[in-house]
Parts: C-alpha cells; sequence; structure tokens
C-alpha cells in the first residue's frame, strides 16, 4: 500500500510538471495577442488624429470643353454582288461540254455550256422533210384547183351558149363545189406550210438555247454541272451557274433595330470592316432604307442597303460586315461627359456626419455596420437613355468651391460625351461630375 501511494505521488507531480511548459506558453501567446491589439489601437488613434479635417463635401470636376461630336448606328450584315444571275437551262438533256469554271471572267454571249443536241438535230431534219411535204402537197392542191378552175369556166360558157340547157344546173352546181374545194385545198397545205416552218424554227430555236451563254458581264462564282450529267427542266428551271456582274461594286445589306431605324436615310456616309481583313476600313453609303419590317426573337429590324467600292476585289460576296453609319455630326460645340448630366449635389440634411466620439470602441469601428443609404454624389439616378436629343438638363458648375445650376440643352451623344448649349456657359468652367464627403 505504501509502495502504490509513493508511486501515485510521482506520476502527479510528473504531470504537474510536464503541463507547466505549456501553461507558459499560453501566457506567451496572450501576451504577443494583448500587444499586438494595443498597438493596432494606437495606430487607429495617431491616423485618425493626423487625417486633415474637412470642412465641406470634396467635388470631382472636369473642364467644359469644346469639340466635335459624331453620331454613329451600327450594324451588322452581308456582302453581296449589286447585280448577281442565276443561269439555267430551259431544255433537259445530258452535258456535252462545260466550258467555264468558278472564278472565270465571262462576256456577255460567251458560251458557257453545250447540251448534247443528237435528238434536235434528227427533229429538225424531221421537221424540213415535213416542209417539203407541205410545200408538195400545196403545188399538188394549186394544181387541182387551176383544173377545177378551167372546168368551171369551159361548163359555164357551154351553159351560156345553150341558154341554160346544157350542162344542168345540177351538173354545174357539183362543178362549182370541186372548185371550191380545190381552192380550199390550197389553203390547207399553205398552212401545212406554216405550221412545219414553225416547228422548225422551234427546234432551231431549242439548239440555240442547247447552247448556255452568259446573259451579263462578269465573273463566274459557282458551277453545279460537269459534262456527262443529265439536265432536268421539265417542272423548274436547274440552277447551272451563278455570275456576278460587277465585282468592283458591292452592296452591304444590313439590319438596323427599329430604335435607330429613324435617324438613318438615303446618302449618309458609313464605314464597315469585315473579319478577312481587321485592319482595314472601307468607305459606303446609304442607298435606300426599307419601309418593310421583318421580326426575329421579338426584335423588329428593318433592311438598309449601303454601296461599297471594291476596284481590288478584296471583297467577296457572302462576306460578314459590321458597319457605322454617321447619322450626325457637330462641330465647334460645347461637350461635357456624361456624368456631369447624371450629377446632383447631395442635400446638406442628408450629409453623412464625421464620428468624433472618443468613447467608441476600437472594436465597434472594426466592426462592419449597416450600409449608409444613397451614393456619394447622387441626389437622384438617371438613365443614359433618358437623355434624348433636344431635351432640357442641369450640369452644376464649380464656383467659389460651391456647386452652382445651369440649365443646358442636351444635343447629340455618343456615350462618353454630350453636346450642350445654353446661357452661362463658358469654355473651360470646371463642370462637377461627381461629390465626396
Amino acid at each position: 500500500m505504501n509502495t502504490n501511494d509513493s508511486n501515485s505521488d510521482i506520476s502527479l507531480a510528473d504531470a504537474i510538471q510536464k503541463g507547466r511548459p505549456n501553461s507558459k506558453k499560453r501566457a506567451r501567446l496572450i501576451s504577443a495577442l494583448v500587444i499586438l491589439l494595443l498597438a493596432l489601437a494606437l495606430w487607429q488613434f495617431l491616423g485618425s488624429s493626423a487625417k486633415p479635417q474637412h470642412s465641406g463635401p470634396q467635388f470631382s470636376t472636369a473642364p467644359l470643353k469644346r469639340g466635335e461630336i459624331s453620331l454613329t448606328i451600327t450594324a451588322t450584315g452581308n456582302l453581296e454582288p449589286t447585280n448577281e444571275v442565276t443561269v439555267g437551262s430551259e431544255l433537259s438533256g445530258t452535258a456535252r461540254e462545260v466550258y467555264v469554271d468558278y472564278n472565270d471572267r465571262v462576256t456577255k454571249g460567251q458560251a458557257m455550256m453545250r447540251l448534247d443536241t443528237t435528238t434536235l438535230e434528227n427533229t429538225l431534219k424531221a421537221g424540213q422533210a415535213d416542209l417539203e411535204s407541205a410545200k408538195a402537197n400545196l403545188a399538188q392542191a394549186k394544181v387541182s384547183l387551176k383544173e377545177a378552175q378551167a372546168t368551171l369556166q369551159r361548163q359555164q360558157e357551154l351553159h351560156t351558149l345553150s341558154e341554160g340547157r346544157i350542162p344542168s344546173k345540177a351538173d354545174l352546181s357539183t362543178t362549182e363545189a370541186s372548185a371550191e374545194r380545190a381552192a380550199a385545198e390550197v389553203l390547207s397545205a399553205e398552212a401545212a406550210i406554216e405550221q412545219a416552218q414553225a416547228e422548225i424554227n422551234i427546234i432551231k430555236s431549242n439548239l440555240d438555247k442547247s447552247i448556255i451563254r452568259s446573259p451579263v458581264d462578269g465573273i463566274v462564282l459557282s458551277r453545279s454541272i460537269d459534262a456527262g450529267q443529265t439536265v432536268a427542266a421539265s417542272y423548274s428551271t436547274p440552277e447551272l451557274f451563278v455570275v456576278a456582274e460587277d465585282l468592283s461594286q458591292m452592296k452591304l445589306e444590313v439590319t438596323v433595330a427599329e430604335a435607330d431605324i429613324g435617324r438613318v436615310e438615303s446618302g449618309q456616309s458609313a464605314t464597315f470592316q469585315v473579319d478577312a481583313w481587321p485592319d482595314r476600313t472601307y468607305q459606303a453609303e446609304v442607298l435606300k432604307v426599307s419601309y418593310g419590317s421583318s421580326e426575329t426573337d421579338n426584335v423588329v429590324t428593318y433592311e438598309t442597303e449601303l454601296s461599297a467600292s471594291n476596284e481590288d476585289l478584296s471583297l467577296r460576296p457572302g462576306m460578314t460586315a459590321t458597319a457605322d453609319i454617321h447619322v450626325a455630326q457637330h462641330s465647334d460645340v460645347l461637350l461635357v461627359p456624361i456624368a456631369a448630366l447624371r450629377f446632383e449635389p447631395t442635400p446638406p440634411d442628408q450629409a453623412p456626419k464625421t464620428s468624433s466620439n472618443s468613447n467608441e470602441s476600437f472594436l465597434s469601428k472594426l466592426m462592419p455596420g449597416p450600409p449608409r443609404r444613397g451614393g456619394s454624389g447622387s441626389g437622384r439616378p438617371q438613365n443614359d437613355n433618358m437623355l434624348e436629343r433636344g431635351s432640357g438638363s442641369t450640369i452644376w458648375i464649380l464656383q467659389d468651391n460651391r456647386p452652382s445650376p445651369i440649365e443646358v440643352t442636351i444635343g447629340l451623344s455618343n456615350g462618353r460625351y454630350t453636346e450642350v448649349s445654353g446661357d452661362g456657359l463658358n469654355e473651360g468652367s470646371e463642370v462637377i461630375l461627381s461629390e465626396s464627403i
């Protein structure tokens, strides 16, 4: 028993000795934290006492300057030839020869391909034979008419000499009918000749159409036929070639949103770029603005056509272009930043007060508080889209470190600067943009 008690006393003493170093470490850590908090408090106190005290709000300003401003409307579209012609065939058949390929230059009337004309040539021969047969029938009918007319004349003379006794009236009527029938056969033979001739003309026309020719001077954009392929033109005209009449002049078809279409007019200048030449800007001009609209995903747009020069043929049909249409431009006008039209000074009774309570604890300063209502420099929110041309607004000029309001009339705006006019505006005046306490 005594031995066990002594062992227990020794174990307890060892545990106490082992725990003492941990207590010392904990005390050192607490002392370091206290020193750090005291240092932060001292730094906060010295910083707040060294901060300059302002007697009023501080204003951010920009000078009222005179310059040039322009308004542009951006639209996208595709380049197309001024006149694009689809070349097809009225005849069905087999393509015997194809003379041109895409990118080839062609002239008006130049042969582009030829169909197999074996059937047409045989049909032409048959038509010519029918024509010759009709001519022979006409000659025979004329002889029969001449014979019938001679017989009728003799009988009429005999009837006169015999005082109506010879030939009888019945025989004379039969002879007259025979003569009239011979005359009708002549007319029928003449009509047969005209019909045969018309059929020959149709066959010859089809032979001419078997050679597909270019209707305009231009460049072949596409070819969809090869020698040996069959052309079927029974129900619709097949597309064989597409020819652009003149690629030195192109048209750009863009879609303009309904909010901007009222500013777009014929004759306005424009510039555009294409992805193929990102460092190059092309000049264009508005040709016409469509009155008809189209709606896509509840967005109403209007088709607008622009003309562009393409002398070096760097532009190609189908390219996507982004155009800037210059709808208005004013020079030597007074300009202010957009922020100046949104600014309104904060009323003095709503200005936030600076706390100087020395009893306020350091921890309360560190703890986040509820957000303050209202932003600095904005007594009321405004939207840039509400600033319409010709409407009135107010800007604030800094005079003797105090804001002074001036009523102005708004002109063009490019998103950064806005044209203003009104009494009391002077170039170089400091326009207030924002306010800080």
